[in-house]
């Protein structure tokens, strides 16, 4: 589906924008190396989240992302149906996506945290019509609760899954690894500009739950292209990511640069510091992915160091806010190109300088690269009147998702008729230097490790739960912020949280905090 007002103008603007697809990158990979390693998933895979290592050429993951969009078109789905995702950061995930893209559907990748108070709420939201499943979180296995998930929302038709032991009635995938490609996938008859369609939907979080954030071909590769053009990447690179690629900042950091450049995606799901190294070693990789935060602490524990060839680390910075107290980059090995994120909204990548302090980002026209001349515009940042952020450019949604969310009374992405859209971080602007500075975190939310909830309904809940709880938002190093929650009877509270859905980031904030008693002695 086209987004929008299909009018003359409308359709004419799509026939003139970008027309390249997940499946022509792919296609051209192959025309040049179609033996070359791809994808390939971290070796602590097994410990951290299930299943076995995968290391899949080019030709490999053509012939599985093709099995697995026949196999949806299979089982009955329409053209664009919504398909949600919930796994670990895997190659599996990967495959799954670009399979919904290829069988004409709208991939729906969720947080991995995300249980099921926030699964119900987000899958009824756009109408999602199947979800794929694989993996673990801890003791969570994410195939039980995609099966909760399907029974709460009445629009789910079909739950797949990858790994064993699967629930009744979840249609396996595991065959697709290894099954022989059964003939090209027919392509799907799309009017205007196949590239123009959405094909993927992350989700924001808005005072009044998630927020559908849809985006097509073009404005994902416009995304990961400048963050490609900023970091200076070249063809055939290795890429290492650590991000879960179920928001816009993992999506163009790792799969869009990756299909963009035609190299290797190396995935690395719960962070282990001693296998990433083991992992940049290996590979010979080029450009790293990591949240902001840990950036300067791998960089001075060495373990940057045991990768000769690293060129970049992406920092991201979730919690843009800290990115102006951010110490030195401590090494002139590798550059820094710090990527701050506005939730779902969009993002702007900039590459340190020689001093290694962040970069200044100034009001008006982003480009990428950002310091060469007749550079590719890629957004453009204003303050509000409110005194907020506000981006426009070719990787911010035009629209809202689904179709008429503006009608409704849920709360949908609001585009200004000037086709910006408010970010809600407040900001300043210097009147000397124009530069414009993130100054705090959005009013209401709590940000934790990329996951932003709103305050007030975390407090409406577990109040609910356990009347006269305390609940704090307190600023934490490396997740942003933490929360420390204190009940009366904290076990029974946890039990309830977790009973009701709620994330473990809001149940593990009333956990047990008491000393053992022989640390107390000692």
């Amino acid at each position: 589906m086209i987004l929008g007002d299909t009018s003359p103008d409308e359709l004419l603007q799509a026939q003139h924008a970008g027309r390249v697809t997940f499946d022509d990158l792919i296609a051209r990979a192959i025309a040049r190396a179609p033996d070359a390693i791809a994808l390939v998933d971290a070796p602590h895979r097994p410990t951290a989240c299930g299943g076995r290592p995968l290391s899949l050429t080019w030709t490999e993951v053509d012939r599985i992302v093709g099995i697995i969009a026949q196999r949806l078109r299979s089982l009955g789905l329409p053209t664009d149906a919504v398909v949600a995702l919930q796994g670990p950061n895997t190659a599996e995930q990967i495959l799954a996506m670009l399979g919904v893209v290829r069988a004409g559907m709208i991939a729906a990748p969720l947080p991995l945290l995300w249980r099921r108070a926030e699964l119900r709420e987000a899958l009824s939201r756009v109408g999602a019509k199947a979800i794929v499943a694989g993996g673990r979180v801890g003791d969570t296995r994410l195939v039980d609760l995609a099966m909760t998930a399907a029974a709460d929302c009445f629009t789910v038709r079909c739950v797949a899954g990858f790994g064993p032991d699967l629930p009744d009635g979840m249609v396996p995938l595991d065959p697709v690894l290894s099954e022989p490609a059964a003939g090209p996938v027919p392509p799907v008859d799309r009017p205007v500009n196949p590239a123009a369609h959405v094909a993927v939907v992350t989700f924001d979080t808005d005072l009044g739950g998630p927020v559908a954030v849809g985006r097509n071909q073009v404005e994902l590769l416009a995304a990961g292209l400048s963050i490609a053009l900023e970091c200076r990447m070249e063809h055939a690179t290795t890429v290492v990511s650590t991000l879960q690629p179920s928001s816009l900042a993992g999506l163009s950091t790792g799969l869009v640069p990756w299909l963009l450049l035609g190299g290797t995606l190396a995935l690395h799901p719960p962070f282990d510091a001693g296998v990433l190294g083991d992992q940049l070693d290996a590979l010979d990789a080029r450009v790293l992915t990591l949240p902001g935060p840990l950036a300067q602490r791998l960089a001075e524990a060495g373990v940057l160091g045991r990768a000769p060839k690293l060129s970049s680390v992406i920092a991201v910075w979730r919690t843009p806010e800290r990115l102006a107290a951010a110490a030195d980059w401590p090494t002139r090995d590798c550059a820094l190109v710090d990527l701050q994120v506005f939730g779902e909204t969009g993002l702007i990548a900039a590459r340190r300088g020689a001093d290694g302090r962040p970069a200044a980002i100034t009001a008006g026209a982003v480009t990428a690269p950002r310091t060469t001349p007749g550079a590719t515009l890629v957004a453009e940042i204003a303050r509000s009147d409110l005194g907020t952020l506000t981006i426009r450019g070719s990787m911010v949604p035009r629209h809202p998702f689904p179709p008429g969310a503006e009608r409704g009374n849920a709360p949908f992405l609001q585009v200004g008729p000037d086709l910006y859209v408010d970010t809600r971080q407040p900001c300043r602007v210097e009147k000397a230097t124009n530069v414009l500075t993130v100054t705090a975190p959005p009013s209401g939310f709590v940000s934790i490790g990329g996951y932003r909830v709103a305050l007030a309904e975390i407090e409406r809940v577990t109040d609910e739960i356990a009347p006269g709880t305390t609940l704090l938002a307190l600023p934490d190093i490396l997740m942003g912020q933490r929360l420390f929650g204190h009940a009366g009877h904290g076990e029974e509270t946890r039990a309830a949280l977790s009973e009701r859905g709620v994330s473990p980031l809001v149940v593990a904030a009333f956990r047990d905090r008491r000393a053992p008693a022989a640390s107390a002695a000692a």
